[in-house]
């Protein structure tokens, strides 16, 4: 699970006054949730035992296979994730020292539904893979991306100016640009 929870993008959600990023996957035979709020980090991985127990003591009314508790906890986040929370469920945070408890109320085939996800500091390892070096790349990426465009700038200002040299000269004057200086412009960015 935690290979697919990589190729899974970062939401923003909100529990309260509460602003965090979080994702998420999950499967049949387990989930892993990931959530941070830029200073920490916190996962839960469960296997299907451990949502089978959990879901006997908080769901005591409710029977079903793991699978369909699975499937509907994935439910329940999905529209979290992708920014549209259902109004029918509703999601509290509580932080304490030892991690991050995320609760969930719903309902079942008209029966409450309650899911406690209990987070734990994530390993540096897991920050790193899933937060840390993708940032870096983006951040990597966005530089060459700059410099590409300062090139194609730089270039088409060249362009420009051999158009001006033979005697074009532009229709509607409002179109007309200063020359691209690029230590000016960084200076501009940075301030």
């Amino acid at each position: 699970l935690e290979s697919s929870l990589l190729t899974q993008p970062w939401a923003s959600v909100c529990f309260g006054e509460s602003a965090l990023i979080a994702k998420a996957c999950f499967g049949d035979t387990g989930y892993i949730l990931l959530i941070s709020d830029l200073s920490s980090v916190w996962y839960e991985s469960a296997d299907a035992e451990a949502v089978g127990q959990r879901s006997k003591e908080l769901n005591k009314r409710l029977t079903a296979h793991v699978s369909s508790f699975l499937h509907r906890l994935a439910n329940l986040m999905s529209p979290l994730l992708a920014g549209q929370p259902d109004a029918a469920t509703s999601f509290s945070c509580h932080r304490a020292a030892e991690g991050l408890s995320l609760h969930v109320k719903s309902e079942l085939s008209g029966l409450p539904f309650y899911w406690d996800f209990h987070c734990c500091p994530a390993p540096v390892q897991m920050v790193s893979r899933h937060l840390v070096r993708p940032l870096i790349r983006m951040s990597l990426a966005l530089q060459c991306q700059v410099q590409e465009l300062t090139s194609l700038l730089l270039q088409k200002d060249a362009e420009i100016e051999d158009y001006r040299d033979s005697g074009v000269a532009l229709s509607r004057d409002r179109l007309r640009t200063e020359p691209f200086q690029e230590e000016t412009f960084l200076q501009n960015f940075m301030a």
